[in-house]
């Protein structure tokens, strides 16, 4: 492995909506290119990765919920638009010259392989990017479980959430432009105050398996090899 990355195993969870980029909606695929771009320089690193993608670019089974559909069938509905993410991250990937394997926990073998642990780390283990399709095949858990349950499962080093925003705030920056920013807190202070980083059943699976997490911002380019170096651009949940 490349002695510039601090971490050899690594879950990057990845939101549907960072797929779409500035439209807003669906997959950009100057997005996914910039992306792909960004994974294989890690890979070449010796970075062994694992992404977990949403599917809210497209599909969002609260949001099916909300609306009066079956929350069971709208979160199946969700599941299903992760696959076209993870489809589409595999043409990038590839495109790029970095073998992949989607593994889905719905079965779905003309296009993907079922999800199983001893493969995806073996695949890990051999260079090959995992995209992890389909949530946890169940209802009722969103990608951010997958994320925190996948991370355990696969022994990775840290878990890396990527979202828009630099890091864990105590409000949201957005609203709030005194909103003091973390450079690193604890799962516990996540859970007692109620910070947005991930729903508490993921929060409380990394928490009580000690799996490290880092937060930081997708869209600016090269802050996933920065964060695997151990440079400040998020925070470190631990």
């Amino acid at each position: 492995m490349s002695e510039d990355y601090r971490y050899k195993r690594v879950l990057l969870k990845l939101s549907g909506e960072a797929l779409a980029g500035d439209v807003g909606y669906g997959i950009d695929p100057k997005v996914v290119d910039d992306l792909a771009d960004q994974i294989a320089e890690i890979v070449r690193g010796g970075v062994q990765l694992a992404v977990v993608v949403g599917g809210g670019n497209i599909f969002r089974g609260l949001a099916g919920s909300a609306e009066g559909m079956d929350r069971a069938q709208a979160d199946y509905i969700g599941m299903l638009a992760t696959v076209m993410n993870a489809l589409a991250l595999q043409d990038a990937f590839e495109r790029h010259g970095v073998f992949s394997r989607v593994q889905s926990a719905i079965n779905m073998q003309e296009v993907s392989e079922p999800y199983i642990r001893r493969r995806a780390i073996r695949h890990m283990e051999k260079g090959r990017v995992v995209i992890l399709a389909a949530g946890t095949g169940n209802p009722y858990f969103t990608t951010d479980t997958t994320a925190a349950l996948r991370a355990c499962e696969l022994d990775v080093d840290v878990l890396m959430k990527a979202t828009k925003v630099d890091g864990v705030y105590d409000s949201d920056p957005e609203k709030n432009p005194n909103a003091k920013r973390f450079d690193r807190i604890s799962y516990m202070d996540v859970l007692s105050k109620s910070l947005n980083v991930m729903d508490s059943t993921a929060t409380s699976l990394c928490m009580d398996n000690n799996v490290p997490m880092i937060v930081f911002d997708l869209t600016v380019k090269g802050n996933i090899s920065r964060a695997l170096k151990g440079e400040n651009v998020g925070t470190t949940v631990e």
